[in-house]
């Protein structure tokens, strides 16, 4: 079994797949690339996900896309407890792969390949997909990818819509609030991101603090659509700085305290 290694610019893939992975890859080197097929695990929050992707040309097609979510489980304790999701995730990652490969008409012997986020992520959570994933690819004899799960957020872009390299991205995604200009797979930089919470928990600790329940974010995001945004002030930060950088908390404190007194 291989696994991928992190190196200065680029990921070195054992997959015989373009270094590109843009839809332009073939027209750019003048070579066929052959279809290449591969498991997808994620794993590192509250969600057990499996997926099979088919890239060819440069083109990914998703032939399946199944998700288990915990919000149910969660729901009790207003957020995410690692140990639980861990748990969940133990419970549900095979079932969870059986149904993707299913859904894609897939065996594994029909597979090039096995991808599964190695981080960042609750540390028990990624463990089990990570370790599932190597099992699996020890079993079959494939090679596994190990992912960076920003990089799989930032590049997912591509996955429905023509998007050429390089873009400017805007990644929002559970604990994590980045600005990055994406130039292709491994050949990102960072332009900012928050100094403090990031944009989803200051959704969910808004939300608890007016008791919406959790997730909190969606209902607090269809009261703010029929709200008065100049009712209250509110505090903009990090206004007239030269960088890239968020913070949320400022505003996280704010509205949660005003959420107390009305």
């Amino acid at each position: 079994m291989s696994v991928a290694h992190r190196s200065p610019g680029r990921y070195l893939d054992p997959m015989e797949s373009s270094a590109d992975y843009s839809s332009r890859a073939h027209a750019a080197t003048g070579r066929d690339v052959r279809a290449l097929t591969v498991l997808g695990l994620e794993t590192s929050c509250d969600e057990t996900a499996a997926s099979v992707v088919r890239l060819t040309g440069g083109r990914a097609e998703v032939l399946s896309s199944v998700v288990h979510s915990q919000i149910d489980d969660h729901a009790a304790y207003g957020g995410v407890v690692p140990e639980i999701a861990a748990r969940s995730h133990v419970e549900m990652i095979a079932e969870v792969t059986r149904r993707a490969m299913a859904e894609a008409d897939m065996g594994y012997d029909g597979l090039d390949g096995i991808a599964a986020t190695a981080g960042p992520g609750l540390v028990g959570g990624v463990m089990v997909g990570l370790s599932f994933g190597k099992a699996a690819a020890l079993a079959r004899g494939l090679p596994l990818v190990a992912v960076n799960h920003l990089e799989g957020h930032a590049v997912s872009a591509r996955l429905g819509a023509e998007v050429a390299y390089p873009f400017l991205l805007l990644l929002v995604s559970g604990g994590h609030c980045q600005l990055l200009e994406v130039r292709g797979i491994g050949d990102m930089s960072r332009l900012g991101t928050t100094i403090d919470d990031a944009a989803g928990e200051a959704f969910d600790k808004i939300a608890k603090a007016m008791g919406l329940g959790y997730p909190g974010g969606p209902a607090l995001e269809k009261l703010a659509a029929k709200g008065d945004g100049s009712r209250y002030e509110l505090p903009r930060a990090l206004l007239g700085r030269k960088d890239c950088d968020f913070s949320f908390s400022g505003l996280k404190t704010a509205a949660s305290r005003l959420a107390q007194t009305c």
